[in-house]
């Protein structure tokens, strides 16, 4: 079996930008990637230094990938399904991926991510990042003064809706599933002049070519035009279950539990950046808790490497 100084889970944008800072360390590096994500849905992001019109997720995996292997970082496509910790803390840890191989290494960093949770609607996805958006932080700006529909469920949608509302008074929420939303959200909705509507979606009307969102058709017929859409169905898929096999803390929630200056979890030598971490979801945090987290593995790195040489030296003598 191939020796690594460090695993990384997760081949989005957290985890490449890991793998670059451990490749300019010059360690063994290598990234497990199942080859989807949340990176992968998103057809442009554009509140990125540099990108004034937007990058598609799968491009800034592309060029990170190229950019991490000229470093000699190396990547497999496994989905890891179990993990454990080999021993006594800098033992190492072990992983299996669905492929049914073992990878093993002293460090670990998880970049898992999350998916969201989101109905299966013909040509949604399609205008995800372009004319459909799940983050208001990063895209609430796309939708100034435009008709918008928030697509989405119960109380996560009417939230959406809520936090949207300064950035257009064209704003209609779609309740698809019929899900109860609280008093106190009602009457926010009210005071906001979102007009709410409790109806099914039946499809996403767009031109799909170009992610060009233009309303939906809803289950009673009814067609809704929009120039925008926000999506906010709740139940996010927090993609945690190794850390959870590995004993790391987590919250309700289900992200994972980290120190905010190293990213290290609650097991020592195991990381955590991105998304499935506790912070705000953007591309650039993403970024940054990778490098962060690469920066403390290599400290750990360090420190195992020099104490397996004084042990080299104590054996000699």
């Amino acid at each position: 079996m191939e020796q690594y100084d460090s695993l990384i889970v997760g081949g989005g944008i957290a985890g490449l930008q890991a793998a670059i800072q451990l490749g300019r360390y010059e360690h063994r590096v290598l990234v497990l990637d199942a080859g989807y994500g949340r990176s992968t849905l998103c057809k442009s992001y554009h509140n990125l230094l540099g990108w004034p019109d937007g990058v598609s997720g799968d491009e800034l995996r592309r060029l990170g990938k190229l950019q991490a292997e000229k470093l000699g970082v190396s990547f497999v496509i496994d989905e890891v399904v179990q993990a454990v910790n080999k021993g006594k803390p800098g033992d190492g840890f072990e992983l299996w991926g669905k492929s049914g191989k073992s990878y093993e290494a002293p460090t670990v960093l998880l970049a898992t991510g999350l998916m969201d949770r989101m109905p299966e609607l013909s040509k949604l996805k399609a205008c995800l990042g372009l004319t459909v958006y799940v983050c208001p932080d990063c895209d609430g700006y796309e939708i100034r003064n435009r008709q918008t529909i928030v697509m989405g469920s119960g109380d996560a949608g009417a939230g959406m809706a809520v936090k949207l509302s300064d950035r257009t008074d064209k704003l209609i929420y779609v309740n698809h599933g019929h899900r109860v939303i609280s008093k106190e959200l009602l009457e926010q909705l009210r005071q906001k002049r979102v007009t709410y509507v409790l109806a099914d979606i039946q499809e996403v009307i767009a031109e799909e070519a170009q992610g060009a969102f233009r309303g939906v058709l809803l289950a009673n017929g009814e067609r809704i035009e929009a120039e925008r859409g926000f999506i906010a169905f709740g139940g996010n898929e927090v993609k945690s279950d190794l850390a959870r096999q590995l004993g790391a803390e987590r919250m309700e929630n289900r992200h994972i539990m980290t120190d905010p200056r190293s990213k290290m979890t609650s097991v020592p030598f195991l990381w955590a950046a991105g998304d499935v971490g506790v912070h705000a979801e953007q591309v650039t945090i993403a970024m940054g808790e990778g490098a962060q987290a690469a920066i403390w593995m290599n400290k750990a790195l360090t420190m195992l490497k020099e104490e397996t040489n004084v042990n080299r030296v104590i054996v000699r003598s």
